[in-house]
């Protein structure tokens, strides 16, 4: 699993979803600000036939999941 802060002042560095899902990383997260200054998280599974992502959800106020693995994060104390 990786997880992802967007800001657009280095956004050009980051590396490419493709990229992750070349290497095999099954979860992949992004996390961005809103507007409003919420931050947003999208979740995003690999299709390992395909070799692409597909979405998964997207999360304000708190992340709560189970996979890969059992997590709770409270994004308000970010």
């Amino acid at each position: 699993m990786t997880a992802e802060p967007v800001a657009p002042a280095w956004m050009h560095e980051q590396i490419t979803a493709e990229q992750y899902a070349r290497a095999g990383i099954a979860f992949y997260w992004r996390v961005e600000q809103a507007a409003t200054g919420v931050p947003l998280v999208y979740t995003h599974v690999l299709d390992p036939a395909a070799g692409v992502y597909r979405d998964g959800e997207v999360f304000t106020g708190e992340v709560r999941v189970s996979a890969p693995f059992p997590v709770k994060v409270d994004l308000g104390r970010l």
